[in-house]
């Protein structure tokens, strides 16, 4: 119902580009800038400045993204009013994930989800830490579930649980006796680990520059099921989330250390600021939250 000029128009002003812009709408090039240029003659102005290859907005393009920003909400809280009259809350959301969440996480929250909510269709799309946030920044999904933290102070960051890291070792390791270890002993080893842009990526390495040490990398893989083979192989050493590798400690086929000093992060919900006014957001969110533990793993 809102304008189509408009919404393209706030598209591209609040991506910077209509290369991103096109992506995130399913539009081709021509066709955003043809709906900018029709809102631009609607108004007689410019609303864009254009210049080596860069756009940024004018000062009646900050005043119409200004009101396009409250027009979405209202539009949004209208929306919202009447299914909240007519009971109904029918609507396809987009979750996107990062792997280790999408693996052992989602499917379970999920699978009860629908069970409860069987008129909300969602659509899971994984991709590592880096690409979820990226997905939410552009405005392609409805809601992020990250394992690292967020910088980017525009986007909602709610705190679900806290997922301990520990290093993972074969049976026949001669670590395996230990139930403890220090980082600068495990880093002694050849070093399997996920790709750049992964959550657990990003939480070891920030570690690591709190105590200026090295990883002797072995390995980079781009999943939890991938490094626990490599290791279980005798490959090398690890640290993965202690959630991924219950069914390894069940078989004996890994064994686990704690970190001296421990190490964890946070599972995280991650939305625009608009999108948890959507009846069938807050609900995915509620029901979400029933799946967040109150305790960390530290505690258990």
């Amino acid at each position: 119902m809102a304008d189509r000029r408009l919404q393209v128009f706030h598209t591209v002003a609040r991506l910077l580009s209509f290369t991103k812009a096109a992506e995130t709408l399913h539009m081709t090039q021509p066709a955003v800038t043809f709906q900018v240029r029709q809102l631009e003659e609607h108004f007689n102005t410019r609303l864009f400045d254009r210049a080596h290859n860069r756009i940024s907005l004018t000062d009646a393009g900050k005043k119409v993204y200004e009101y396009a920003d409250r027009i979405f909400v209202f539009y949004a809280e209208m929306e919202n009013a009447v299914r909240e009259m007519t009971g109904d809350i029918s609507c396809a959301l987009t979750i996107g994930a990062s792997t280790t969440i999408a693996e052992y996480m989602l499917p379970a929250l999920l699978g009860d989800f629908k069970e409860n909510y069987p008129e909300i269709t969602i659509h899971l799309k994984v991709s590592n830490s880096d690409g979820v946030l990226s997905m939410v920044e552009n405005n392609t999904i409805d809601l992020g579930v990250v394992e690292s933290s967020v910088a980017n102070k525009n986007l909602v960051v709610e705190n679900c649980r806290r997922d301990r890291l520990v290093a993972i070792v074969p049976p026949d390791h001669p670590l395996a006796e230990r139930r403890v270890i220090e980082l600068s002993e495990l880093l002694e080893y050849p070093f399997i680990c996920r790709e750049e842009g992964s959550g657990t990526r990003a939480v070891i390495d920030r570690y690591l520059r709190r105590s200026s040490a090295s990883l002797k990398i072995a390995m980079e893989l781009g999943s939890p099921e991938a490094v626990k083979a490599a290791v279980e192989a005798g490959m090398g050493v690890s640290v993965v989330s202690r959630v991924t590798i219950q069914k390894e400690l069940r078989l004996k086929t890994l064994v686990e250390l704690e970190l001296e000093p421990p190490l964890d992060r946070p599972f995280s919900f991650v939305h625009q600021k608009q999108k948890f006014r959507l009846r069938a957001m807050e609900k995915l969110l509620e029901f979400a939250r029933s799946y967040c533990d109150p305790q960390d793993d530290a505690d258990r």
